[in-house]
């Protein structure tokens, strides 16, 4: 919007200002006639209050006409074609924990096939497995059934290198196409994990190298406090590493989520999905003020015809 040009409006305004002026001139002009009875019988009917209706009515056209030369716009949320989600999925031992019914695995992986499935055809979708390393399983790509396949395919590791999942997750992104596009795909990472980083570089090396490249981070927080596997024999408690994963979100500007079962992934994924891809643009909306503005002065004109026999 070019604010400058509702500096047209003035002008209508001062019009506006006239014509009531006008009326009250008249009007006290028809005050001095002092056989109000007689001036009722010479005079012939007149429109009443419609002979100010199609003034006024031109001058509601000229007023939206002139807001309509300050191009106003509003804006809406477009797709980009090159939009593209990295999910990045923990496979350490922890997610066999069965505090999210069955366990946490296979709940995370039929959350994530689903939201993969819903996802609109136009972005791309990668996927990353972490547990002692960080792997790109699937390059950034528009075949559903391939990333799917691979997160049904997924198997448990040990170890947790959450630091190195993000680190892969920017690595995917640089393997979109650039469609002939010098800068980064518009990317988001999808982080999924429930316990402490246990291997690889530092979470907040990671964090900062996504903040960097302007890709933000969105972290699930997996599981209960209760959780607990049995690793050669011993009973280990699984605990969700809240604070860690609200971090890296914040830093990154991502959005942070906790899931504690498979409906609650399920709701979270959904949540990502509505606000990943976008672009807010603005559209200029002047041609609809000035269409406005056109039926406004017609009706006025029309109005003005069928009770003055006159233009205004």
């Amino acid at each position: 919007m070019e604010p400058w040009w509702l500096l047209a409006v003035v002008p209508v305004l001062a019009l506006i200002g006239l014509y009531v002026l006008a009326q009250m001139r008249r009007r006290s002009y028809a005050v001095r006639f002092s056989n109000v009875e007689l001036l009722a019988k010479i005079a012939a009917k007149g429109p009443g209050w419609r002979k100010h209706l199609p003034a006024a009515v031109l001058l509601a056209a000229l007023l939206v006409m002139s807001t309509g030369m300050a191009r106003p716009s509003v804006d809406i949320q477009e797709p980009t074609e090159r939009a593209t989600i990295v999910l990045a999925l923990d496979v350490s031992l922890s997610m066999e924990s069965q505090d999210v019914a069955p366990t946490r695995f296979e709940a995370m992986k039929e959350a994530a096939t689903e939201f993969v499935s819903e996802l609109p055809e136009q972005y791309n979708v990668g996927l990353v497995s972490f547990a002692k390393s960080a792997n790109v399983v699937v390059s950034p790509t528009k075949d559903r059934s391939q990333v799917k396949s691979a997160i049904a395919g997924l198997s448990l590791d040990r170890a947790t290198a959450l630091g190195e999942a993000i680190f892969s997750s920017l690595q995917a992104i640089q393997l979109v196409p650039p469609d002939g596009i010098s800068e980064l795909a518009p990317a988001r990472i999808l982080l999924l994990s429930d316990g402490y980083r246990t291997a690889g570089r530092l979470v907040e090396d990671g964090a900062m190298a996504a903040e960097a490249a302007n890709v933000p981070v969105s972290t699930i927080a997996f599981g209960t406090d209760e959780g607990t596997v049995e690793i050669d024999g011993q009973v280990t408690p699984v605990p969700v590493d809240r604070a860690t994963l609200a971090d890296v979100a914040e830093l990154t500007g991502g959005k942070f989520y906790e899931a504690a079962s498979v409906q609650e992934l399920k709701e979270v994924y959904s949540d990502m999905g509505s606000s990943i891809g976008h672009r807010t643009i603005a559209v200029e909306i002047a041609q609809w003020f000035i269409g406005i503005a056109l039926l406004l002065a017609f009706a006025a004109v029309v109005m003005s015809l069928l009770w003055t026999s006159r233009v205004p």
